[in-house]
């Protein structure tokens, strides 16, 4: 996975904090935007393993903190729900200006209720993903009902959230109250997927009902069963992200991966839209092969001679096992680092030379296993006689053709 800090500036004029997720070995085919729940942060846990399964998928994904929360500027009290609304759309304009137009867009608990708000502002959003979100932004007064009064006579009052204190301003209850999120979801008409536990003592499983009722098809409803509304067990938060990455690309373009036709055993192909990330075909599996950053490359992939490296590293181990089960010694594990490069040769005669230096593999091996040293030294013999070391030592030919 790769993260890059992302900062922009809402209509407000404060700078918020957040941060890009992305896929390690493609360009995002989709970009999302997650909106966390209510006083949570880009950082919590369940948006980051929901995040981290979606970026599996292929898709980019920008979580970040509303105003006044985490790493973002500006005062929580003096923010409310229209406010986190337009936090929402201001991620995803930055998302279109600096990056692609995100197509998707997930809300946790309170942020689901905000993203259904935000994708009725948003052209590019083609599809909607809510977790344990409420049917009435009303709903979220509950959590500090005993501070109702206080707020209403004196303006505010500090409440406590999650073990943390809050300052709840009026204002804050009046902009919740003027908030119906099923009528916006009867208007929007975009693909929706509904996703709440059975369990939600935050958030109850009927106002999942109420969305669901509300939303126009295609809708979709799964059921989180044994989960809690913050997802606190990582195998739920990583599970719906799963599926929200799937149930997607029902409704959004994802270009499929060519697939190469070849009568070889390995095929490699490049075209001119890419610098150097190549598609590769090795027996029955794909994968990419690339260069550095540093060098224009993408890095999706491993170089050419990572790749050489690779087939010697793993031909070596494979060899030592096969002889040690023959004679069978215990080598629990044997494991070979490669590193290639170009240096002179160990008898050289003329080392001033630039000229001299040859194409060096360096391997080193080690053991996990009851192992005499007479052993390790007959192993470390059999890892010179490794059909891709022999390879690498014998003389060789490339024939080129034109392919018919």
């Amino acid at each position: 996975m790769k993260v890059e800090k992302i900062e922009f500036v809402n209509s407000a004029g404060y700078q918020l904090s957040g941060r890009l997720e992305l896929p390690v070995n493609s360009r995002p085919h989709n970009y999302a935007v997650f909106a966390h729940c209510f006083t949570c942060s880009k950082n919590f846990h369940a948006t980051r393993n929901i995040t981290r399964a979606l970026t599996t998928a292929g898709y980019g994904v920008l979580r970040f903190d509303f105003t006044g929360l985490g790493d973002s500027e500006g005062d929580f009290a003096d923010t409310n729900f229209s406010g986190n609304v337009e936090d929402l759309v201001a991620a995803i304009d930055h998302l279109t200006q600096e990056y692609k137009a995100p197509t998707l867009l997930i809300g946790h608990s309170l942020g689901g209720a905000a993203a259904i708000y935000a994708s009725a502002k948003a052209k590019s959003i083609k599809a909607i993903a809510t977790i344990g979100t409420p049917s009435d932004t009303k709903h979220v007064k509950h959590l500090f009902a005993d501070q109702l009064d206080t707020i209403k006579t004196e303006g505010e009052s500090v409440v406590q959230l999650s073990g943390r204190p809050f300052k709840i301003k009026s204002q804050f209850l009046h902009d919740l109250n003027e908030q119906m999120v099923t009528d916006n979801l009867r208007a929007i008409r975009k693909p929706i997927l509904i996703a709440h536990s059975p369990q939600d003592k935050t958030v109850g499983i009927h106002h999942a009902e109420k969305l669901y009722l509300a939303a126009m098809h295609p809708k979709s409803f799964v059921s989180l069963d044994g989960a809690d509304h913050l997802l606190t067990d990582k195998a739920d938060s990583r599970y719906i992200g799963k599926v929200i990455a799937q149930w997607a690309s029902r409704y959004l373009e994802i270009p499929e991966t060519k697939q190469i036709s070849t009568n070889h055993q390995v095929a490699a192909q490049l075209d001119n839209k890419e610098l150097f990330t190549t598609q590769i075909k090795a027996g029955s599996h794909y994968f990419l092969a690339d260069e550095p950053i540093d060098f224009g490359g993408n890095d999706f992939g491993p170089t050419p001679y990572d790749l050489l490296s690779s087939g010697l590293a793993a031909c070596t181990v494979m060899t030592i096992q096969m002889y040690a089960r023959r004679k069978k010694w215990q080598v629990e594990n044997v494991q070979c680092d490669v590193s290639y490069g170009k240096d002179h040769e160990q008898d050289c005669e003329n080392c001033e030379d630039p000229k001299s230096k040859i194409d060096t593999f360096t391997r080193e091996i080690s053991f996990e296993g009851d192992l005499s040293q007479n052993q390790i030294d007959k192993l470390l013999q059999i890892a010179d006689k490794c059909p891709v070391h022999r390879t690498l030592h014998s003389p060789t030919q490339v024939i080129t053709k034109l392919k018919k």
